[in-house]
């Protein structure tokens, strides 16, 4: 399992709770699209995660900016994902961003806003802020393998306590 969040935005620790501590420490990946804050943050989630992978968002701390990149790349799962805090022009921004990687899902935060778009070639995902939505509903997310062995993945985005907000699928590029 991937398990994907943003915006924690916490002076304190990782903000964790329910169903969301419980994805992020059984998780095999963890992707984290920035704004921890606080390096107090940053350093929870890697203690509750065997393998995490975060970009730095534009709330961060100067400490947390120089220990993580503004983008990156992770494969993991049969899938490739280009992960970032937020890019200009909106949906085709992130979707170009996401193409010159050759990325099947592009992981972005700074809104606050559980969403999925699925666009021609690229699934567009932001998990929300478990710990700070800001008006909408918290969420994270969690990418899995098909259940019916196409090959896939099967995306869902869900509050802190467990409650589904969306589901989704995933191609990969080998599909």
């Amino acid at each position: 399992m991937i398990a994907i969040f943003s915006d924690t935005h916490s002076s304190r620790g990782h903000e964790l709770e329910g169903a969301a501590v419980t994805a992020a420490r059984e998780a095999d990946t963890v992707v984290h699209a920035g704004d921890f804050t606080s390096e107090a943050a940053l350093e929870a989630f890697q203690r509750e995660c065997d393998r995490l992978f975060a970009v730095h968002g534009n709330a961060d701390s100067a400490a947390v900016r120089d220990r993580l990149p503004t983008a990156r790349v992770v494969e993991a799962g049969g899938v490739r994902i280009a992960v970032t805090h937020r890019r200009d022009g909106g949906e085709t921004g992130l979707a170009m961003f996401g193409r010159s990687r050759g990325a099947d899902v592009v992981v972005f935060g700074h809104s606050h806003r559980p969403t999925v778009v699925e666009t021609e070639d690229v699934v567009l995902l932001n998990p929300g802020s478990h710990a700070d939505p800001r008006g909408n509903r918290p969420g994270f997310a969690t990418l899995e393998p098909s259940a019916d062995g196409t090959g896939g993945l099967e995306g869902t985005i869900r509050e802190p306590n467990g409650t589904v907000i969306e589901t989704f699928d995933v191609r990969t590029g080998t599909e």
